[in-house]
């Protein structure tokens, strides 16, 4: 029997982009559009000029529900599941509508993968997969498997962990992965 590697996929700046969603609440409540590249090395919550948005937002009902598929994620997962078992895993814990919101938000949007490999968790560090892809080193640093930085604003001087810049490299590197096992 083949067992397939697994491959835990953050949500938040992977396969959800949430960074130019900052950036549409932020025109819509102030008439003035954030330019993208002044939130390079800048701690999300710091990252609009008024430094309250970001944290109003994560606690406003519909933020998480509302969220734009980062792009070429759905082709790269669907790729990735024809020989990795994925888990998307997300934490959901912080903010109290987050929780049922990105389920929602999974089931319309990645409605291929079965409510069982989403694990929506307050802590990743209980997370044991052979890969990991988040855009934050907390929850990379700690990580048994294989961690994998996915390029995000907040994280473009971090220089200690695989980088994935987009779902292209990401599909790439697997790629690569599966050539490895095989040899």
């Amino acid at each position: 029997m083949n067992i397939r590697k697994t491959i835990a996929i953050d949500m938040d700046n992977v396969i959800a982009d949430v960074e130019s969603h900052y950036i549409e609440w932020y025109e819509k409540e102030n008439d003035f559009r954030v330019d993208r590249k002044s939130l390079s090395g800048v701690p999300e919550t710091e990252a609009l000029p008024d430094k309250t948005a970001v944290m109003r937002y994560l606690f406003t009902p519909g933020f998480f529900r509302t969220i734009p598929v980062m792009k070429g994620a759905k082709e790269a997962l669907q790729t990735l599941s024809e020989n990795y078992e994925i888990f998307i895993v997300s934490a959901a814990m912080q903010f109290p509508q987050s929780l049922s919101e990105k389920y929602e938000w999974l089931a319309e949007h990645f409605p291929a993968i079965n409510w069982k490999n989403i694990v929506l968790c307050g802590d990743k560090s209980v997370i044991n997969t052979d890969y990991m892809i988040d855009d934050h080193i907390k929850n990379l640093d700690y990580f048994k498997g294989k961690p994998l930085l996915f390029t995000a604003s907040h994280n473009v001087h971090v220089r200690h962990h695989v980088r994935l810049n987009n779902w292209n490299e990401a599909l790439s590197y697997f790629e690569n992965e599966l050539k490895t096992q095989v040899d």
